[in-house]
């Protein structure tokens, strides 16, 4: 029940009626055979609309249950072993921010090779990296939780920080697009599947170095990957 008087009301189409005493508000709802709803009871005067408040509560709760079924957790691999490429670790920092945008939580999971488990700070670290870069719009749901010769963090979205996100895009001039989430999907299920799922095949012991030596071929001339020249050092490579 609505206490105080005079309202500020809403039509049933939107349409500003003005203010009014809460009686007549009451008589003229009555009258539409609708209800009269109190939507901002901390304002004065309060703001009251004339509305069918079943027919509210039920889509409102439609909408709930629609983003709920909707939100879904995604994994994104960090490549096949911590001998990833920045660039492609930033790829992959992107694709997650646009899953936490959208309302999904978000598993990234960090996968190691043969002597690389000696190391395994270096994956930690990345993925504590990973979690400081996304800290504007999630939050760590699971710590590194290790399965196997893989650790794997949950993100999930924060509400509050993804509107405080949006807002600040705006003020700097960027366009709120939808994003494609069926196209981005599809990306980071196509990484996936060339890291492929996890097995034991570097479990066994290291090959002869002597037995498996490749032959040399023609020099590579391109530009090394500071993180597996840190990691081969590490390992003895």
């Amino acid at each position: 029940m609505i206490r105080i008087t005079p309202i500020r009301l809403i039509g049933a189409d939107g349409e500003q009626v003005g203010v009014v005493e809460t009686a007549e508000a009451q008589r003229m709802a009555q009258e539409a055979g609708l209800d009269l709803v109190e939507i901002s009871p901390d304002v004065r005067p309060p703001v009251c609309k004339i509305m069918d408040y079943g027919k509210y509560k039920y889509e409102l709760s439609k909408r709930e249950n629609k983003g709920a079924k909707q939100a879904e957790l995604k994994e994104i691999r960090l490549g096949r072993s911590i001998k990833i490429d920045p660039h492609d670790v930033k790829i992959r920092v992107d694709q997650a921010r646009r899953f936490l945008i959208a309302g999904h939580k978000v598993q990234l999971t960090q996968r190691f090779r043969g002597r690389e488990m000696a190391h395994k700070e270096l994956g930690l670290e990345r993925l504590h990296q990973i979690c400081m870069d996304l800290d504007d719009i999630a939050k760590v749901e699971m710590a590194p939780r290790w399965t196997g010769r893989q650790a794997s963090i949950v993100l999930a979205p924060d509400k509050v920080k993804i509107e405080s996100y949006k807002r600040k895009k705006a003020a700097e001039g960027a366009k709120d697009e939808e994003d494609d989430l069926e196209k981005l999907e599809a990306e980071v299920a196509a990484q996936n599947a060339e890291v492929g799922d996890d097995d034991d095949t570097d479990d066994a012991p290291d090959a002869d170095p002597k037995k498996d030596k490749k032959p040399k071929g023609k020099k590579d001339n391109r530009i090394a990957n500071p993180v597996d020249d840190e990691v081969a050092d590490l390992l003895g490579e």
